[in-house]
């Protein structure tokens, strides 16, 4: 690696972690913005042909363009925090966006129960499956 790119203050890393990934969209400024609202986040400076969405643990979303192609449906979901799903909640239901408590959309306006906590389905301006819990899913 390059000196110009290497960062003392950066310790080595330990363990493998997800650092970033792409999420395609039609509208990178629309769908970047529909989630950082939802989620109550900002949306960074662009980089490059990449429009992030920091999400506050090392992880960034970063929105492309992709316009002539269709998008495949994604699901993403976000592990965040009791005290601000009543929000999240509301703010979808600002927006006018439905949610569900399952992911095949069968229970709309409804929220789940699972693991202990609480959690909510929904679309994305392009179609991907969103999805917000408050509780980590208990794996085997």
């Amino acid at each position: 690696m390059p000196d110009d790119q290497k960062t003392a203050a950066e310790p080595p890393v330990e363990t493998v972690q997800l650092n970033h990934t792409v999420v395609h969209a039609r509208d990178r400024r629309l769908s970047a913005e529909f989630l950082a609202t939802v989620l109550g986040l900002e949306v960074g400076a662009p980089f490059g042909p990449f429009l992030p969405v920091d999400l506050g643990n090392g992880v960034t979303l970063d929105y492309y363009e992709l316009t002539d192609e269709p998008i495949q449906s994604q699901h993403y979901a976000f592990l965040v925090p009791e005290a601000q799903f009543d929000t999240m909640i509301a703010r979808l239901e600002a927006a006018g966006v439905t949610y569900y408590a399952d992911p095949h959309h069968t229970e709309p306006g409804r929220t789940n129960r699972l693991f202990g906590g609480r959690g909510a389905y929904f679309d994305d301006p392009d179609g991907h499956n969103m999805e917000i819990m408050t509780r980590p899913y208990a794996r085997p």
